[in-house]
């Protein structure tokens, strides 16, 4: 490689009163200053600075700059990277904010409580959570862990820092932050891909670590910068196995298939891939009008998180019950979809205009199918027989009645990330049968956003499969 590239149009634009939005690179832990070029569409046009592919990439003939730091003191940095954000002291996350509120669908309130929570992925208790649940202790990041064969032989195995390349989803803040976090844990150099509803948060933490500690080995480590997705001159040049490891890739169908293009021997896809959630509700939400209205709230809280934009949120609801009892639930469901949560709003995104026809020709329907609410974005229900064949979308739900909660299991599949469930002493005599249809995770209903650290994340442990494991036999 040679020469900067731009990924974008070669005009650099300037600055002035409510012009594009300026977008901020970091390399290498520090800030690049540009020059600037456009990039967007009109009314949503941002600039960035010009890409010099060279320095996004490190020698493979030497080590990365933390490969040799000890995990206690990158947990330390961490920490003190949290605590900075907190307090955010250098206004940091407070620019990225107002610059976020520019190209995000998320509403600014949505944005501002979850950019208010980003520290809690620093917190002590979460990396170690990571370390010792997902690797089984530092050792093995620090060193190489001794391991007793069959026969007596004795061998070592060491989880060693790899070279990593992040393509980062935007429809939630706390993607960029927990992808920080475990590339650090790695020990590995990592470059971070801005997507375009979210150019500002991974700079935002990476400039508060780098404030935290100038020039530390981890803050050397990482880079984060805007191309296109897809832009062929950027990525054939980048994603290749004498720079990079893996890919580590989060988004729709269209992100993963296209960094399918580029997987091979050497460099290996870990991908965060396009998911839906559902809920089920058990027939114990009827026995009392209290039940009913804990479930429907749960319901809801699962529905709107991040404004249905995340993959853990539920969008079909499966009522073991009768169509009046479903009618029941939908309901009271439609209602609690237009409650402010601490990351959701009580109003979402108009419906569109192609999902509107759709819903209007179900209200024709009528009996068999009914809906409650309007298409204002606060929330709007459907009940139907079987699931609907559309994707619901902006707090749209769809409930449909099943005889049994076992009948729900038939409609869950390899792209079901969550399944929540009411009551909680349903899930055991589910969860197997659900595992079984490829679900990856099963929670209690109206406990579906977020994931607790040290846990598996569709159907992994991503810190494990991150690193690159090497053996001394």
């Amino acid at each position: 490689m040679s020469g900067p590239t731009p990924g974008g149009t070669r005009t650099p634009v300037r600055q002035e009163g409510d012009g594009p939005v300026a977008v901020v690179h970091v390399v290498r832990g520090e800030s690049d200053p540009g020059p600037h070029v456009a990039h967007g569409r009109p009314g949503a046009a941002f600039t960035a600075p010009v890409l010099d592919l060279d320095r996004l990439v490190w020698p493979r003939g030497e080590p990365g700059p933390a490969f040799q730091v000890p995990v206690a003191e990158i947990v330390d940095l961490l920490v003190e990277t949290g605590e900075a954000l907190r307090a955010d002291r250098d206004g940091l996350l407070a620019e990225a904010l107002e610059r976020m509120s520019r190209v995000s669908p998320l509403p600014a309130e949505v944005l501002e409580r979850a950019y208010a929570v980003l520290w809690r992925s620093f917190q002590r208790h979460h990396l170690h959570a990571q370390i010792d649940q997902e690797l089984g202790g530092a050792d093995v990041l620090d060193g190489w862990r001794e391991v007793r064969l069959p026969e007596g032989r004795i061998a070592a195995t060491r989880a060693y820092p790899p070279r990593l390349v992040h393509i980062i989803a935007g429809n939630a803040p706390g993607v960029a932050a927990m992808s920080v976090v475990r590339g650090a844990l790695t020990k590995g150099v990592n470059l971070l891909k801005l997507p375009s509803n979210d150019l500002f948060t991974a700079t935002a933490v990476l400039r508060t670590m780098a404030a935290v500690a100038p020039g530390h080995p981890v803050v050397r480590s990482f880079s984060a910068v805007y191309w296109r997705g897809g832009d062929d001159s950027v990525e054939s040049v980048l994603f290749r196995p004498q720079f990079f490891d893996k890919l580590v890739a989060w988004g729709g169908e269209s992100t993963i298939r296209g960094a399918l293009r580029y997987v091979g021997p050497g460099f290996e896809l870990v991908s965060f891939d396009p998911k839906t959630s559902i809920s089920v509700i058990g027939r114990e939400a009827f026995a009392s009008e209290d039940d009913l209205a804990r479930a429907a709230d749960a319901g809801a809280a699962d529905a709107t998180f991040f404004n249905q934009q995340a993959c853990v949120a539920s969008r079909f609801q499966f009522v073991e019950g009768t169509e009046e009892q479903a009618d029941r639930y939908a309901a009271l469901l439609c209602e609690r979809l237009g409650v402010a949560r601490e990351f959701s709003s009580a109003g979402g995104p108009r419906v569109t205009g192609e999902l509107r026809e759709e819903i209007d020709v179900l209200r024709s329907l009528a009996p068999e199918y009914r809906v409650w609410g309007g298409y204002d974005g606060r929330g709007l229900v459907i009940r139907s027989p079987e699931p609907v064949d559309f994707h619901p979308d902006g707090k749209i739900v769809n409930v449909v009645p099943v005889a049994a909660l076992s009948s729900a299991v038939g409609h869950a599949g390899v792209a079901t990330q969550t399944v929540g469930v009411y009551p909680d002493a349903r899930k055991a005599e589910l969860r197997d049968a659900l595992a079984c249809a490829g679900v990856q995770r099963v929670v209690s209903l109206g406990k579906a956003g977020g994931m607790p650290p040290g846990l598996s994340h569709d159907g992994f442990y991503p810190l494990q499969r991150l690193m690159r494991w090497v053996n001394d036999e």
